[in-house]
């Protein structure tokens, strides 16, 4: 007696939406859920090519392709002369009375998240508060109107990357371009008083790369670093970040700048000093000659390592820029530069100078980051410098910014009371401290001056435990009398809004007491 064929019935995978296309790829996601589900189970046999496309009313090769691809992933197991079956080796899901009740558990975790690792919910923490400001009075680097660099740059773009040097090319330099290196050796000789040829440079992406990279090559695991207190939020990120925030010694900042008596007496061993010397972040102050005398003596009593972030100190708007701290010892500073500030940040170039003996190790850390540096922008930026353009262009800009810093703090005197807010003096730089004066809260004043299209960062943040003094940055940009007008107004009434609100919540919060037989009068003393 002849034996019959097995049946094989055509699995319940649903319609395919023809309007959609790719019909094979829809056939292979379809059979992939028939498996997740157990409507397929591991070694169950499939229906031929043939019969399968007919049952769906689409072509045979759209079958044999689908088959095909589940075959090369792994879901379907097929042999010469053999049936096409589900993968015996894939886990069988749940059966007997646990089915139900294991589906719907799994469906309920599907609907929640899986909790984040530490690290996780720390790095999402930190992307919330480096979200981009908008383009708009008061927001910090924005090259807009006459602070912009121009034409010059564009036609440069196109020679450099049309025919020259730029053109699309292999991996690059981890250290970077070496005509760029030359320009920056060069410009950093002249104009900062830096001491160093083109094989000390290695171009970054930027000031908050060079901070990363020389957390990673300068700190081991037990290292302690002096960071100042306030600070810029990029490198007390990157610290806390590391796992160890603890290891974070953050050093107060004085008139003087960093105040290194007070470093030596909280950390003495410290591996490295993290600071803005020329123009100190956020508040504004030079680091004096005799601390920067005390700091290069640490450092070299102690075998350590002076980190000089030096963001803006080409914009001094009396007299000339502060000489560097590297100048003053080339093997203990590690020289960090941006030309995000003077060009544009979206440029993402920014330059490293080390003593020789860590150019090797930085370029390593570099090669884990991101290889290399973008070869186009590298060429481009070199000619604007070689050519003489960014001269020109810091001189023009340090006139836009004096002339935008004048037109704001005449603004801000005229239309804030100064016990309601006053700025911090300060000589340089592209931004100023706006102080805030009866406890309101200065982020949520930047919160409330945001949505109404104000942009300015909080300064308590930037204090150890973010517990600071109450203040606003100000970015000076390229801004209009008019706009900047607009904007001091509107932010005068954030932080009239936010100060009422405090108000009423210490109001409300204030213990109820018994009335007395002659209530005094009401004569709103509190102080805004």
């Amino acid at each position: 007696m002849a034996r019959k064929p097995k049946a094989v019935e055509v699995p319940a995978i649903g319609a395919l939406d023809r309007q959609a296309g790719q019909l094979g790829r829809q056939l292979a996601q379809a059979l992939r859920d028939a498996v997740r589900r157990g409507d397929l189970k591991p070694g169950e046999v499939l229906p031929s090519t043939r019969t399968l496309a007919a049952s769906l009313q689409i072509a045979r090769g759209t079958v044999v392709e689908a088959f095909e691809q589940l075959i090369a992933e792994g879901f379907l197991q097929s042999q010469p002369g053999a049936d096409t079956r589900v993968a015996p080796a894939l886990t069988p899901p749940p059966t007997g009375n646990r089915t139900l009740r294991t589906t719907r558990a799994s469906r309920a975790a599907a609907a929640e998240p899986a909790p984040l690792p530490a690290r996780a919910r720390m790095f999402a923490e930190v992307a919330r508060q480096f979200v981009a400001i908008p383009q708009a009075p008061f927001a910090v680097s924005v090259p807009v109107g006459p602070a912009a660099p121009d034409d010059i740059w564009r036609r440069l773009g196109n020679r450099v990357r049309a025919r020259g040097p730029g053109a699309p090319a292999g991996y690059g330099d981890p250290q970077g371009a070496q005509v760029l290196r030359e320009a920056i050796a060069d410009y950093v000789r002249k104009s900062r008083s830096v001491r160093c040829e083109a094989d000390q440079v290695i171009i970054t992406s930027g000031t908050q790369q060079g901070l990363y990279l020389a957390c990673q090559v300068l700190l081991d695991d037990d290292a302690c670093a002096w960071v100042e207190d306030p600070a810029y939020r990029g490198i007390t990120a990157i610290l806390e970040s590391s796992g160890r925030p603890e290891r974070m010694i953050r050093v107060p900042v004085d008139a003087e700048g960093l105040d290194v008596d007070a470093g030596v007496a909280l950390c003495p061993h410290a591996r490295a000093a993290f600071v803005t010397s020329s123009h100190q972040y956020p508040l504004g102050m030079p680091l004096s000659m005799a601390r920067r005398n005390a700091l290069l003596g640490w450092a070299s009593a102690n075998n350590a390592w002076v980190v000089e972030d030096d963001y803006d100190s080409e914009l001094r708007y009396a007299g000339h820029p502060f000489p560097s701290l590297q100048g003053l010892d080339a093997d203990r500073v590690v020289y960090l530069g941006t030309f995000s500030k003077i060009l544009f940040p979206s440029l993402r170039l920014g330059y490293a100078v080390v003593p020789r003996n860590l150019v090797e190790a930085f370029c390593g850390a570099r090669v884990l980051m991101d290889r290399n540096p973008p070869n186009a922008d590298q060429h481009v930026l070199a000619a604007f410098i070689a050519e003489g353009h960014l001269d020109r262009h810091i001189r023009r800009i340090r006139g836009v910014y004096a002339d935008r810093r004048a037109c704001i703090i005449d603004t801000i005197e005229r239309i804030l009371p100064k016990e309601t807010a006053w700025l911090q003096p300060s000589d340089q730089g592209m931004h100023l401290v706006l102080w805030l004066g009866g406890g309101v809260d200065d982020k949520a004043v930047a919160s409330l001056a945001s949505s109404n299209g104000v942009a300015v960062r909080a300064v308590s943040p930037m204090y150890a435990g973010g517990r600071g003094p109450m203040g606003l940055i100000l970015g000076l940009g390229g801004f209009t009398d008019e706009q900047i007008e607009t904007a001091t107004q509107c932010l005068a009434t954030c932080i009239a809004t936010v100060a009422q609100t405090g108000r009423e919540t210490k109001t409300r919060a204030k213990p109820q007491t018994k009335p007395q037989s002659k209530p005094k009068k009401n004569t709103g003393s509190r102080s805004a």
